[in-house]
């Protein structure tokens, strides 16, 4: 999930080859929700990957996500 717009995130999940859309928050709703931004006028979110189980629940919370190391670190969890 991304503050980008659609037409940015679309643009950018070409760029990276991901086959899969990604989520817009432009109104940073969700992002306040998950605390990943402290204000609806914060320019850019923090990077926390939330592990959401099949019942629903958050399994797992990674704060502070250097996000070229990070897929490898998950891949065992997911």
């Amino acid at each position: 999930m991304s503050t980008d717009d659609v037409e940015a995130n679309a643009k950018f999940a070409t760029e990276q080859g991901f086959t899969y859309p990604l989520l817009c928050d432009t109104k940073r709703e969700i992002c306040l929700a998950y605390g990943a931004c402290a204000t609806a006028e914060d320019g850019a979110a923090k990077r926390i990957t939330y592990v959401i189980g099949a019942d629903g629940k958050i399994a797992q919370v990674h704060a502070d996500v250097a996000a070229r190391e990070h897929p490898e670190t998950l891949l065992p969890t997911l």
